[in-house]
């Protein structure tokens, strides 16, 4: 299946505390990786929520496939930062049950599951349960979990935050080995200035003063795959660092140095 285009027209949400995040008008193109990137409070996991369809705006539209959302987006998988496992089921059943839940028979989601943990990289693990397995392991599996759902729209919440660098760097790895198979259209959100580029075609720069909206919008054009040591990565990672430190001084009320 291939990937699913989202568009908010003149798109936001505005809460009885005050808060108000303004998207206005931006396209997620499909098959595209897409990261949101900004300081904490800017209106990235509402933007996150309302491409999932779990809110709605309470003003303008988001589109899915050219169709008005208005209740959960079809075809889509969300992956928070922490994975959500049933921990009384083991690594294959955990992803059958996605399966079952598709109408797959019972024996036939058992197959396709293993298969699944194979493909991240766990097949002597699929009859543990969570509890017993590390982080990064317990994430392939949610991540296996989600690609058993084959959608078309991959949303993920920060998915490897609580994860050691080295763990971190891995999972980057088999996310876009599996993005680049599948097809689907990945938003994602996240703080790591360095996963963002190794792992972005576009970032949306999120900033959250006066209330949350997008600033900006650079498509990256760095070859795959990318080293964090080449220049020009040096120097979008600088760019994206000098946006973040503006905004958190003036957030802050920070003088400049």
């Amino acid at each position: 299946m291939s990937g699913a285009a989202l568009e908010f027209r003149d798109a936001g949400m505005r809460c009885d505390a005050g808060t108000r995040v303004d998207i206005g008008s931006l396209q997620i193109p499909a098959g595209r990786f897409t990261v949101l990137l900004g300081r904490s409070g800017c209106g990235k996991t509402t933007l996150l929520n309302l491409a999932a369809g779990l809110q709605t705006p309470t003003h303008g539209s988001v589109f899915y496939d050219g169709q008005p959302l208005t209740t959960e987006a079809p075809h889509s998988a969300l992956i928070f930062q922490h994975n959500n496992l049933f921990p009384w089921m083991s690594a294959a059943e955990n992803v059958a049950f996605a399966l079952r839940n598709q109408g797959l028979a019972h024996s036939a989601a058992g197959t396709r599951a293993r298969q699944l943990l194979e493909e991240v990289g766990l097949t002597e693990f699929a009859d543990r349960r969570p509890a017993v397995l590390s982080g990064g392991m317990r994430q392939r599996i949610a991540l296996a979990r989600a690609l058993a759902m084959k959608p078309r729209l991959l949303l993920l919440d920060e998915p490897f935050g609580a994860l050691d660098a080295q763990t971190r760097r891995l999972m980057q790895r088999q996310l876009q080995r599996t993005w680049q198979a599948s097809g689907a259209t990945v938003l994602m959100v996240t703080h790591d200035l360095q996963e963002a580029l190794l792992l972005a075609d576009r970032i949306v720069l999120m900033a959250s003063s006066p209330h949350g909206h997008v600033a900006q919008l650079l498509e990256i054009r760095l070859p795959r795959p990318r080293q964090a040591s080449d220049d020009d990565f040096l120097r979008l990672q600088q760019r994206l660092d000098d946006f973040l430190t503006a905004e958190t001084r003036l957030a802050e009320h920070l003088q400049a140095d």
